[in-house]
């Protein structure tokens, strides 16, 4: 059994995906990031960045738990206790180098990249409507794009990121979901458009990005949620 701790953005996407693709049992336990949940002692004991996703894995070899956090971290530790979706670094250590290539180049520039579009194009705005940042927002958005070329490009050749899907295409995947949040039409890049339809026709991602919908924010942040995820409540000392 896996506990997942999680909430319905991009990053727990990735995990959630990852789940119910390698068909493993597991119970999520909601994380609500607009509230404060994630700064709660026993979740930091989990994921001490207080960010979700997390898991713990209580069928762990060896009988201890084992809790991951980090969602490449998270995804790397799902494909070895599976054997899915990484290839076998003994076996095709090309495609196991390309997976992990791509996953980190979604850890270390997709999401936080496509996140800082999205935070100058619609949160920043939420909170200052008349202190508009068009250096932010033109900044993020260009690299976004500049991100998506990269990714056309290398798919022109490829159907999926390292050949065979794998957890690059997991991980990247629910970052190019509502691509105009981030300024990004995904008619401009069609090899990145005809790999995304190819993903999101697989049934467990399409179960993957339904946990937790339920709980998705519709409209914009309350004052005191605004503060919680972006404000001065993240640098507060624990």
């Amino acid at each position: 059994m896996i506990d997942l701790y999680s909430w319905p953005t991009p990053n727990g996407h990735k995990v959630h995906i990852m789940l119910e693709e390698c068909g493993l049992e597991y119970a999520v336990h909601p994380v609500c990031i607009e509230n404060g949940e994630q700064f709660a002692p026993d979740f930091l004991k989990i994921s001490p960045n207080n960010k979700i996703p997390a898991i713990v894995d209580t069928g762990a070899a060896g009988g201890a738990p084992i809790s991951v956090f980090e969602t490449g971290a998270i995804l790397y530790y799902l494909a070895r206790k599976t054997g899915k979706f990484l290839p076998d670094e003994t076996k095709d250590p090309a495609g196991h180098h390309a997976a992990m290539q791509w996953l980190m180049f979604q850890m270390g520039g997709v999401g936080p990249m496509f996140g800082q579009a999205r935070h100058f194009r619609a949160y920043a705005l939420e909170r200052f409507p008349r202190e508009k940042v068009e250096y932010g927002i033109d900044r993020y958005t260009n690299e976004a794009k500049r991100l998506y070329g990269v990714m056309d490009r290398h798919l022109a050749g490829n159907e999926y990121f390292a050949g065979a899907y794998s957890i690059a295409d997991i991980a990247i995947f629910p970052w190019c979901r509502s691509p105009d949040r981030r300024g990004v039409d995904h008619d401009d890049y069609p090899n990145v458009k005809r790999w995304f339809e190819a993903v999101e026709a697989r049934p467990a991602v399409q179960r993957g990005v339904e946990v937790l919908a339920e709980r998705t924010r519709l409209g914009e942040h309350t004052p005191e949620a605004w503060n919680i995820m972006f404000g001065e409540k993240q640098y507060e000392k624990r």
